[in-house]
C-alpha cells in the first residue's frame, strides 16, 4: 500500500493554519506536537519553543501533514498546489470563499472546458490550492 501526503511549511502560524483548515475541511486533528517537550527541543533555539514540530489534519485516506519551519529556511510554495476534486459545486463554492479569503486569487472560480467550477488562488499562509469540481 502506497500513500501520498501532503507535507506544508509554514513560518510560525503552522497551528492557525491547520485549525482553520480543520475548521473549513472537516477531518481529524490527529497531532499538533510542539517544539517545547519534544525530544528534538535541544535542537531549536529557546525562541522555537512554541512552534509545531508535527501536526497531522486526516481525511478519508488522505492527510494534510505540517510544521513551522525556521525563518531562514522558509520558502513560499512554488510549483505545486493542493488539488480539492469535488463532485458538488455548493461544497466547491464554499471551500473556494472560506480558503481564499484574505489570500490571492490566480483564477476566480468559473466554468471551464474541463470542470464545471475551478479555481486557483494562494490562501492567507501562502498554500496554494486548485479547486476542481466536475
Amino acid at each position: 500500500m502506497m500513500r501520498l501526503n501532503t507535507y506544508l511549511l509554514f513560518k510560525g502560524q503552522c497551528e492557525e493554519a491547520i485549525k482553520f483548515y480543520h475548521s473549513v475541511l472537516g477531518g481529524e486533528i490527529s497531532a499538533m506536537m510542539k517544539v517545547a517537550g519534544s525530544p528534538a527541543e535541544p535542537h531549536f533555539p529557546p525562541e522555537s519553543k512554541n512552534e509545531i514540530l508535527h501536526a497531522a489534519l486526516g481525511f478519508e485516506g488522505s492527510s494534510i501533514l505540517a510544521s513551522d519551519c525556521p525563518p531562514p529556511m522558509y520558502e513560499k510554495m512554488l510549483g505545486a498546489s493542493i488539488c480539492i476534486t469535488l463532485d458538488n459545486e455548493k461544497e466547491a463554492e464554499r471551500l473556494y470563499k472560506a480558503l481564499s479569503e484574505g489570500g490571492e486569487i490566480i483564477m476566480a472560480m468559473e466554468k471551464t472546458f474541463f470542470a464545471t467550477k475551478y479555481a486557483q488562488f494562494i490562501d492567507c499562509f501562502d498554500t496554494r490550492w486548485m479547486i476542481h469540481c466536475a
